[in-house]
């Protein structure tokens, strides 16, 4: 089987373009070829598939092989993916995700894809929409108590579910203790990803990531958005910011007139292999 490793602000996938591959069982796959010495390494298989309802479909496994609904990285990745690799010739592409359909806009130079910009829809910040198991209309600056700490959550949905909570310094939180006992937290029904966001200043905020299924990434483009919204939700931001990961830094705008959160940000190619195992 022949796959694509590609890359966005440091979050890896194993891409398969399912055009001219058959995948038969992509979670198991996604365990094995996701695994570091064993395997590829990543942080999950996407499949590029064809789509009756856009331009192309996207399927994403975690590395733990459970199914994701969205992602911002990986979804910017297939924009240049399919431009590069002769699947379209289109700039603007719209995509059919597990989480609604997606637009995404592409800056070419030279036949090169130089960056993405991706529309990742309207935030949904209602707690049953989300599967959050607590009242009310929204969650926000819920308090919540982990490891003897009192930490103040809020929920937001970008197609996939996120938990963002405010910290003085990202880098002093102890992300491989909190990270999986808030992933797993019994109000959270579905599991849910997990931010931790420092306000810089109202325009630039730095973020750690505790992805579901995943673990600790490099970065999330969902994540980076879901952060964004909860930091102008509690005042704390305005509406467009830069956000700072270990991997590399995202554009976000929360568009005030379409309620809609744009994303722009680098897709990088890793390298080309064959998958040769059974």
């Amino acid at each position: 089987m022949k796959f694509t490793k590609m890359q966005g602000v440091g979050n890896d996938y194993v891409f398969v373009n399912c055009f001219e591959e058959i995948v038969t069982n992509p979670a198991e796959l996604s365990r094995r070829i996701s695994q570091q010495h064993y395997g590829v390494g990543s942080d999950g298989l996407v499949l590029i598939r064809p789509s009756d309802q856009a331009d192309f479909a996207m399927r994403i496994f975690n590395a733990d092989g459970s199914e994701a609904e969205m992602c911002g990285n990986a979804s910017r990745c297939i924009g240049r993916y399919v431009y590069e690799r002769g699947l379209t010739d289109k700039t603007h592409i719209i995509l059919e995700t597990a989480g609604g359909l997606r637009q995404l806009w592409l800056t070419v130079h030279d036949k090169k894809v130089q960056n993405v910009r991706i529309d990742l829809g309207t935030p949904e910040l209602n707690p049953r929409r989300i599967g959050v198991d607590l009242p009310g209309e929204i969650v926000l600056r819920h308090r919540l108590q982990v490891l003897g700490q009192t930490m103040f959550i809020t929920a937001v949905s970008m197609g996939n579910p996120h938990c963002v909570v405010f910290v003085r310094d990202p880098e002093l939180t102890d992300l491989p203790a909190v990270g999986p006992l808030l992933e797993n937290h019994p109000i959270f029904l579905n599991r849910t990803n997990v931010e931790f966001v420092r306000i810089i200043r109202r325009d630039m905020l730095q973020m750690r990531v505790w992805e579901r299924g995943s673990g600790e990434t490099l970065g999330c483009g969902t994540g980076a958005a879901a952060a964004v919204v909860a930091a102008v939700l509690c005042g704390l931001a305005d509406r467009t910011a830069q956000v700072h990961l270990p991997g590399g830094n995202l554009e976000v705008n929360w568009n005030a007139e379409d309620n809609h959160v744009y994303q722009s940000g680098p897709a990088e190619f890793v390298f080309d292999g064959v998958w040769l195992a059974d």
